[in-house]
């Protein structure tokens, strides 16, 4: 008998030191794509960005071209439990896509992925805490700016993938980097010159306003 309720007594315990975690994610947007996503749960000693800092060069890396390799060793490299591109390839606007994680209890959730068209934008959620108790939680994930580029929406300026069409003669947006630390984005302009104006993005499809991503987190 003494063995059965110290046997419940460690399952118990357990259960309540770790959880499986279900994130969904769906991109909110109307014509903007995410690059392949990390999905991590680690260690709220740890962070993958930090608003009001500088960007790392693995942060600039994503936000800039999409390459979030860097921040998967980094996550690694601390004992999250890391997701990479759970959407296998871009996520399309209005498509979702899922991935569990396994996470010790106090672990934070982070979330990231370079936004297209852009200069260095990127979906973001920093350190966000994973509640102990179960059920389902919704994140309304905002667009964030890593402060590594000026934002000229020139298509020269940014990564260029077929499935976008580009205006050209664009004289650009911005010329410097206002605020060289991570901080909200205050989405694209674009304009509705196809060979000229500001700016190489169509405004009719890719403006946007936060938040940019639904994250839907269930925990077991």
């Amino acid at each position: 008998m003494k063995t059965l309720l110290l046997s419940m007594a460690m399952g118990a315990a357990f259960t309540a030191q770790a959880a499986n975690v279900d994130v969904k994610i769906t991109n909110a947007t109307d014509g903007i794509y995410f690059t392949p996503l990390i999905v991590a749960a680690h260690s709220p000693d740890a962070y993958l960005f930090r608003t009001g800092e500088a960007a790392s060069a693995d942060v600039e890396a994503m936000a800039e071209g999409g390459d979030i390799s860097g921040l998967v060793a980094l996550a690694e490299g601390v004992g999250a439990d890391v997701q990479a591109n759970p959407a296998e390839g871009i996520l399309d606007p209005g498509a979702s896509t899922s991935t569990t994680l396994y996470a010790n209890h106090g672990d934070v959730l982070s979330i990231a992925a370079m936004l297209l068209p852009s200069n260095d934008a990127f979906i973001g959620v920093d350190s966000w805490k994973i509640p102990k108790k179960k059920g389902t939680y919704v994140i309304k994930a905002n667009g964030y700016d890593a402060g590594t580029e000026a934002n000229d929406e020139l298509a020269g300026s940014v990564p260029t993938p077929p499935f976008i069409t580009f205006g050209e003669g664009g004289t650009g947006v911005d010329t410097e980097v206002a605020n060289s630390t991570v901080h909200i984005h205050p989405g694209n302009l674009g304009d509705t010159d196809a060979t000229g104006g500001l700016s190489d993005f169509d405004s009719t499809k890719h403006r946007w306003l936060n938040p940019v991503a639904i994250i839907t987190v269930t925990v077991y």
